[in-house]
């Protein structure tokens, strides 16, 4: 009998304290509104996920193209350089490249490739009876045999330019100039300066050199023989080792006229597709706002739902405090909802921004790439939004009095 009085009275002074939740018990509390209201739950995630997927789409379809001209510039190289006539310094007139320059060009130290084309002073046309100012941008050149070779390109059908057919009234087309003139095979004819010259093939794209996709090429001797070229070339072509880029670079100019560099000019084709590609991306970033903006958008309708929330359920909510539950217990179960809820949003953005780059991708012909960046980025995002929204909501719930909650129920 003293034993028990002493245990009641050591129990006066001790305060009971609420059980804690574990992780199982958090996750099962604060998926219950998401369970009894799934309507509502898919359209406040509905925002969200808009948000999460324009983002993971345009930053993936940025990647993407950026992969894609980064393969281009594997394929094609990088040592491409050309050199061309300009105009004098003093008399204004066009200045003409030495006859031998391509052979001078063959010499320095370092370069493997040289090819050259000479612009010539005629037209192509489909047939002798299309007025001669109608040219459809297309240029005629002569081309040596080289040429192809030097800058990496392929022939779409029929064949190239070689000895043999390169001294007759022969011609191979860009794949612009072929689509211009209406040809789509070898064999057909076209109309150049007083005679019709067949057509031995086409030529597939040539990004480094879009000139010579607009252009009707005839071979070197005979663009001499029929069409009254002088030998001299208009553009040199030439492929170096990538060590020796710079230094050949220097010293095109001065080896192709020793006594007026300044008249030769000397480019990087490939520079136009470098700085495509390290710009990739700097238009998207409005698409980007844009898609940060649906995702307040889609966090504003994740507060009104919880705000919603916790007016439908003070009920629930007072029941809970009565039988012990703590006001942070109350804040961790709405926080979680809101969480849980934001969560579902940037999954089934992240899924859908990933679907729109590779059907994207698939249409054009470009890799599919989604930089991981971006998809844990865009999940933390909704992470984030989904805890701020649910902040204040939490906090309203968990400051109603157990007795007002249940007396307004």
């Amino acid at each position: 009998m003293a034993g028990k009085r002493a245990r009641l009275r050591a129990g006066k002074g001790t305060r009971l304290r609420a059980a804690r939740l574990g992780p199982r018990d958090v996750l099962h509390v604060g998926s219950a509104g998401l369970r009894s209201r799934p309507v509502r739950i898919v359209l406040s995630a509905l925002g969200i996920a808009i948000g999460i997927a324009t983002m993971v789409a345009v930053v993936g379809i940025s990647a993407s193209s950026q992969a894609q001209l980064l393969r281009q510039l594997d394929a094609l190289g990088t040592n491409l350089l050309v050199a061309e006539a300009g105009e004098s310094l003093f008399s204004g007139e066009e200045v003409k490249l030495p006859k031998d320059a391509p052979g001078m060009v063959g010499r320095i130290e370092g370069v493997e490739e040289v090819g050259a084309t000479g612009d010539l002073p005629v037209t192509v046309r489909r047939s002798e009876k299309i007025p001669e100012e109608e040219t459809g941008g297309i240029g005629v050149r002569a081309a040596t045999e080289d040429l192809l070779k030097v800058l990496r390109g392929g022939v779409a059908a029929g064949t190239w330019l070689n000895d043999a057919n390169g001294r007759y009234p022969a011609v191979v087309l860009g794949d612009v100039a072929a689509e211009r003139l209406g040809i789509n095979r070898p064999g057909q004819q076209v109309w150049i300066d007083d005679r019709y010259f067949t057509v031995l093939g086409i030529l597939d794209p040539l990004p480094l050199a879009p000139d010579i996709e607009r252009s009707a090429l005839v071979g070197w001797e005979g663009a001499q023989r029929l069409l009254g070229f002088d030998g001299h070339p208009t553009a040199v072509y030439e492929r170096s080792t990538d060590a020796s880029v710079r230094s050949v670079q220097k010293l095109l100019a001065p080896t192709i006229d020793p006594q007026n560099p300044q008249n030769v000019s000397v480019g990087d084709p490939s520079a136009a597709l470098k700085a495509k590609a390290a710009t990739e991306g700097a238009f998207s970033s409005l698409l980007l706002g844009l898609g940060g903006i649906a995702l307040l958008v889609g966090g504003v309708g994740v507060a009104n739902t919880m705000i919603i929330s916790v007016l439908e359920r003070r009920h629930e909510i007072g029941l809970r405090r009565s039988l012990g539950a703590t006001r942070g217990q109350i804040r961790i179960q709405f926080v979680t909802e809101s969480l849980m809820l934001s969560g579902l949003g940037g999954l089934a953005g992240v899924a859908l921004g990933g679907a729109a780059t590779a059907v994207y991708a698939y249409t054009g012909g470009l890799p599919w790439v989604v930089p991981l960046w971006a998809v844990g980025g865009g999940f933390a995002a909704t992470l984030l939004i989904g805890t701020v929204a649910g902040l204040y909501p939490a906090v309203r719930a968990s400051l109603l009095s157990p007795t007002l909650a249940l007396q307004a129920a």
